[in-house]
């Protein structure tokens, strides 16, 4: 309620009949409010609104599609008929309410039996500035849906910003968002928005995440045209890599759209609503024992989705009829056409992909994609795609001056022949002129030449005089060598070939964050291998911890003599080499078994030898990480080169 008390249903045998009449008439106004909505009088809001904050749409919930508002109102019908005829007999049966039991409409404990949950009932009243949990201090409402809503909020044990979904406990889906977001919570994967918490409260259930301010959706991005081919190659697959691994571990988002597919400052992608958003929507969750999804179901419906996001980056449209997300949607007339027949200069590799995931019967008869993992592997075998080289500024040639020449007299008049005449023979002055600087020029080459020739003899003399001691004429070469001192061959950098990478963190409680280790040496220095999140930086607190590292393996045993590393933010890192007690099991061994050969800070940091260094294993440890974000700390390494 809006002075923070309890909604409370009153089931006394007095007063039963009338209030199951009086909630059977606030249900149908909900009900009548939905149906209006739906048929056009009032329409709800579209994405391509504005939020009423002016908050960024990267942290907006994204509305109901036209398939979930009917399913929403078919659910409000049948409650509201439900309510209606228990009214009725109500009215009927006056004189028999007193013998019935009282019976609550709105159960306030939360029975086994899901089913006799109210399927429609109104998102909790809440106001900015009240505090839920005793912690979270809502700041603004960013979206508003008929049972749910999402505000900003702020974590007032943390003081950081946060996401927070509120939900009422007697709704019918309130178990199955606790349940999505608990689920949620243990992928521990960095390339999805974190869930932070879920918890059901007496009336309220709620659930938090990350909040990321500075982030934009895929739909802000594509606001102003098309990406280039680089940049969806990116995005499809930094996104199908990520869905693919919530599949393998039975998760799926089941909801994606580009208002859930975020870029941070650093390039990389992250994914928000995974499992959440179709739970506050009454979507299938993909358990074949729970709503009647299947794990095929829910891996299909997120290939699509993801072709639907390729589609819309590569031609700037909606790839199906509705107007979506600030993007025209396609004619229907136009059928299943990939994105290079709809938009000239596509891709035709990336088309081809869109139009497999996306189509259940792709052209030119392609084979379809229904799932992530099939994704990921067709995206693998496709030929990378390079970042474009940046344009160079056009050059411009810079005035001639002869910086050289003398001062001369000026130009003597220029005389202009009369019409029919012959050209004007030269005069003799220029001539001798130029004979003049000639025989200068000569001169001044002929001074150098002299002064570099005693230079050269003076110096041959002085060493001949050093020579003469007897300490010296030990050291002269043999008869019939040269005198001439003898220099080291430069050493020529060989690139060595990393086999694989393993997150090392011996003294960290958080699992290793082994995901996309292989991007940190895979020659693309736009994909970025991510490490665990920490609190701070480095220190006393919470754990006695020096850093965090990337364990590198060369396969065999090699001569090293440099390692460069870029970074995705300033990082303080040293490279190291294990020790005789770290040889055995280099990932086992603690820090201080490891040799520090080189230190370094920076976005490119070199790592060099004095002596080449014979090893298998490569230690890249970080000391000091960037301030993501949301607050934490971790280490990004885009692209490690070892050379011999």
């Amino acid at each position: 309620m809006a002075d923070g008390t309890k909604a409370v249903v009153d089931t006394s045998a007095a007063g039963g009949a009338a209030d199951e009449a009086a909630l059977a008439a606030a249900i149908d106004e909900l009900a009548d409010e939905a149906a209006s909505a739906a048929g056009g009088t009032d329409r709800a809001p579209s994405d391509s609104e504005p939020s009423p904050s002016g908050e960024e749409t990267s942290e907006i919930t994204a509305p109901l599609s036209a398939k979930e508002i009917a399913a929403e109102l078919s659910a409000g019908d049948a409650a509201a008929a439900r309510r209606r005829a228990d009214a009725a007999a109500a009215g009927a049966g006056a004189g028999k309410a007193a013998e019935r039991p009282p019976q609550d409409p709105q159960p306030t404990v939360d029975t086994r039996d899901t089913g006799t949950l109210p399927r429609t009932l109104p998102a909790p009243l809440r106001h900015s500035g009240d505090t839920i949990g005793h912690r979270y201090r809502l700041e603004e409402c960013i979206s508003q849906a008929e049972t749910f809503s999402s505000w900003r909020a702020v974590d007032e044990k943390l003081r950081r910003a946060v996401g927070v979904h509120l939900m009422a406990a007697g709704h019918q889906r309130a178990r199955a968002v606790l349940a999505a977001a608990k689920s949620a919570a243990l992928l521990g994967d960095p390339r999805f928005v974190q869930v932070l918490d879920a918890v059901q409260e007496g009336e309220l259930v709620y659930v938090v995440r990350e909040w990321l301010p500075h982030a934009s959706d895929l739909a802000k991005l594509l606001a102003t045209g098309p990406m280039e081919p680089h940049d969806a190659y990116q995005m499809v697959r930094q996104v199908t890599d990520a869905v693919a691994a919530a599949h393998r571990r039975g998760q799926a988002h089941l909801r994606l759209t580009p208002r859930c597919v975020l870029r941070t400052d650093s390039g990389q992608y992250r994914i928000n609503g995974i499992a959440v958003d179709a739970a506050l929507r009454g979507l299938p969750t993909g358990d074949a024992d729970g709503d009647g999804g299947t794990a095929d179901d829910a891996a299909r419906t997120d290939t699509r989705a993801i072709g639907a996001l390729l589609y819309a980056a590569l031609t700037h449209r909606w790839p199906f009829p509705e107007d979506r997300y600030d993007l025209q949607g396609l004619p229907r007339s136009l059928g299943d056409v990939p994105p290079d027949q709809v938009r000239a200069g596509v891709h035709k590799g990336l088309s081809e992909l869109a139009a497999r995931a996306l189509f259940d019967h792709p052209p030119h008869h392609a084979e379809p994609i229904t799932t992530p993992e099939q994704l990921a592997k067709a995206i693998a075998l496709m030929p990378r795609i390079r970042q474009p080289e940046p344009e160079l500024p056009a050059y411009t040639a810079p005035p001639r001056h002869n910086t050289h020449a003398l001062p001369t007299a000026p130009n003597p008049t220029r005389v202009v022949a009369a019409p029919g005449t012959g050209p004007v023979p030269m005069a003799a002055q220029p001539v001798r002129r130029s004979r003049r600087r000639l025989r200068r020029v000569v001169k001044a080459t002929a001074w150098t030449v002299a002064l570099g020739a005693i230079g050269v003899g003076s110096w041959q003399l002085v060493d001949s005089l050093r020579s003469t001691g007897p300490s010296v004429a030990a050291t002269q070469p043999a008869s019939g060598t040269s005198s001439a001192p003898v220099q080291a061959a430069a050493h020529t950098p060989v690139p060595i070939q990393v086999k694989e990478a393993q997150s090392y963190d011996p003294v960290g409680t958080n699992p290793p964050s082994n995901y996309l280790t292989d991007k940190a040496f895979d020659g693309d220095p736009n994909t970025v291998w991510i490490s665990s999140w920490y609190q701070d930086p480095f220190g006393p607190k919470p754990l006695p911890r020096e850093g965090t590292g990337l364990l590198i393996d060369l396969g065999t045993p090699q001569p090293v003599s440099s390692v460069n590393v870029q970074f995705a933010g300033s990082t303080t890192a040293e490279l190291r080499v294990p020790g005789a007690q770290a040889a055995g099991n280099p990932q086992k061994a603690q820090p201080n078994a490891f040799t520090v050969v080189d230190k370094g800070s920076g976005t490119t940091v070199d790592f060099a030898a004095q002596a080449p260094v014979t090893t298998r294993y490569l230690l890249l440890w970080m000391t000091s990480l960037p301030k993501d974000n949301d607050g934490r700390f971790r280490g990004h390494v885009a692209d490690v080169k070892v050379f011999g």
